[in-house]
This record gives C-alpha cells, structure tokens and sequence, in this order.
C-alpha cells in the first residue's frame, strides 16, 4: 500500500482563517488571519453569507463520490487545509471562533482537563470511554471558554445566526436545515448564518470511506444546496453561499492499546485525543523504554515525538496558546502516518480522521454566488 502523503496544517491557509474573513466583513475584530482563498469573494456586499460545514466532506471524500461536472465540483474555489488535530472538536471550534487550536484548547474528542484530573469528551462532558457526567458544570465551557463568530458579530452591531443539530434538536434532517437558512436569508438587513451538518462523517465511521451510503448522503446534501441557491437566485436574494468541511476520512486498521501491556504499563494515564493522535503522559522511569518499545511495534505507522517538539513545531497554530493549554498535554504525541489507528475504548470505526493524512487534513472551499448564472470568478 503506497505511504499517505502528510500535509502540514497552514495557518495562513486552513478553516480557522475562514471565520476571520467573515468577521473582517462584518466590521467585527477577527481573530486572526483572514483567508485569502475567501476575501476574493467578499469585495462585493451580499444581503447574505451563508456557511455550511458539511462534517467530513473532505477533498478526497468529495472527489470519490460526486461529479467533478455537478454542482459542488463545479463551484470548487480551491483547496485548504484542516488544523491539528483534524477532528471535529478541533477544527470546528476554530471555525466558530477564528482561533488556532493551541489558543481555544479544544483539541480533540477526548481531552485532558488537570483541574479534574480526568479525560473528557468535550462535547458530551463525560468522562472518557464513558456515560458518566465529568462534573456538575461543562468543563470544556468553564475552562476554556471562546466567544463565538455568530455573537462577536452581535456584539458588533450585526446580524448573524447559528442553525446546527447540536444547538436545536429539532434539526432532524439536512432539508430541515437548509429551510432554517432559507428562513434567515427572507429577514431584512444584511447578515451571516454558520449551518453545522453532522454528515457526512457519521456514515463515514459507520460504513469506510468509499461505501454507497456515503455517496447518498453527499448527494443529498449536494441537492438540497443547490435548491436553496437556485430558490435565493428566483428571489433576487444577493447571496454569497460557502460549502466546506471540517476535516476528511481514511479507512483505517486498528489495535487496541490494551494489547500491548508493555506499552500500557508505562502511562500515568490513559491517552487523550484522538486514536490517529495520542497525547501520553509518560512516567519519567520510563520514556526511554516506552520510545524504543513504541517505535518498534508501531514505527512504520505512527511518529513518536517529545511534545515540545510538536508544539515548536506550530501543529497546533503558532498563536499565543491558550493559560491551560500546555497543562493539558503530555511529554509525547503520537502521530498517525498511515492508516493504523490505535484504540483505547471498545469502539470500531470503518474510517476515521485526526492525523496529518492528505485524506484527513485536505478540506474544500465551495462558493455559489447568487447573482451570477455561473461560478463567480473574481477578478486576479
């Protein structure tokens, strides 16, 4: 099997640089730097803007299952990158906040809070492997805190919406999705609206990357978009519509840690993050047992490195990091080369996302622009 290529996150160039160009329109502070590949289309005022993040529609997800003629192919702006990890937790909390992970410290699915001494999965607020409540307060809010685009653009005096499953539970599907939107757009005054979709990574755990559950769910999505831009387009709603993902998939093998006592013996703790991305508290006795050990049975699939390294390195952005955010890691990261990922609970993922894969980290930016009967190309 040919080697995945690895792809660094930019942090001139990835989805944490998206929000900053909707706030910079908006005349609300960004975050950060703003995305070139965006800011092209954003000279002209529209009455909307509109994102959807489409969670795990990756540039090689996107390429197997859909038409380079139809319409999500077609209207390709260009291709940037995920941040690290490229996880949901990660990528998306900078996406609703324009900061670098190492400045929100929402790092991966299940993270280290030493305050409790416990890992836990940030979106859920349990423990991790488990259904047990981590506190009586959500930790991940309390500690590491953000305010997101949708209310710093309030706070500046504009309009802006948030539509999502995780916020509304009466989202059930994508069609219910794309008529709150539409809703918005019919408001006077101009405005943004951030549309979350939790598919299509959820079939892509389920069923592997290339299954033909996958390519009904994006096509699905892929039509109803194209409704709702054909319908603003009949309104004359000036619209400026982006489609996006947060990260892609690669079909994975995978062991459990547990297998491995020699390896288990060594932890202060079980990992946090990530199975394609492992933060590992090492006990000092240990380090140079557990590196030699480490890189002899899982060499060939994962880069062992001190986490100084990977933190000097910019991995996790190259901003002011966050008060908690070195607390929060370990003395290694293990990083996934191939398409190995090692488990730490009884779960079976068919794909899986989280490492420096070009599958995983390699992200489209999509752009419909209603007031013109093709795709919009600015000027050079």
């Amino acid at each position: 099997m040919k080697r995945p290529e690895i792809i660094l996150p930019d942090y001139k160039n990835c989805i944490a640089n998206l929000p900053n160009s909707i706030l910079k329109k908006f005349n609300a502070e960004p975050r950060g730097d703003s995305l070139p590949l965006l800011d092209r289309y954003l000279t002209r005022d529209y009455k909307n803007i509109i994102v959807f993040l489409l969670d795990g529609m990756g540039k090689v997800i996107l390429e197997r299952h859909l038409s380079e003629h139809g319409p999500f192919r077609s209207h390709l702006a260009g291709i940037y990158t995920s941040t690290f990890l490229s996880t949901t937790t990660a990528a998306t909390t900078s996406v609703m906040s324009g900061l670098q992970p190492c400045e929100h410290s929402w790092l991966g699915w299940d993270c280290y809070y030493p305050e409790v001494d416990k890992n836990v999965t940030t979106f859920l607020n349990v423990e991790q492997g488990t259904k047990n409540q981590a506190a009586d307060y959500n930790i991940a809010q309390t500690l590491t805190p953000y305010e997101n685009v949708v209310d710093r653009i309030k706070r500046h005096g504009g309009q802006a919406y948030l539509e999502a499953p995780f916020a509304d539970r009466s989202i059930k599907d994508f069609r219910t999705l794309c008529d709150r939107v539409q809703a918005h757009c019919d408001k006077p005054g101009q405005k943004y609206i951030y549309a979350y979709w939790n598919q299509p990574d959820s079939a892509l755990h389920g069923n592997g990357c290339s299954s033909k559950v996958v390519k009904r769910v994006l096509k699905r999505s892929e039509a109803n978009i194209t409704r709702l831009v054909k319908e603003l387009a009949e309104k004359n709603e000036d619209s400026l519509i982006i489609v996006t993902a947060d990260h892609g998939h690669i079909d994975n093998r995978q062991v459990w840690l547990r297998d491995y006592p020699e390896l288990y013996a060594c932890l202060e703790r079980e990992p946090s993050l990530e199975p394609r991305v492992l933060n590992l508290f090492i006990k000092k006795e240990k380090e140079d047992f557990f590196a030699r050990e480490f890189t002899r049975t899982f060499g060939e699939d994962f880069d062992l490195l001190p986490m100084e390294e990977a933190i000097s390195r910019g991995l996790f952005g190259r901003k002011t990091p966050h008060p908690r955010f070195s607390s929060m890691l370990g003395n290694y990261i293990a990083i996934a080369k191939g398409d190995l990922s090692i488990m730490t609970v009884d779960e079976e993922f068919k794909s899986m996302h989280g490492s420096l894969t070009e599958d995983e980290m390699l992200i489209p930016l999509i752009v419909f622009d209603t007031t013109s009967d093709s795709f919009h190309k600015p000027a050079n």
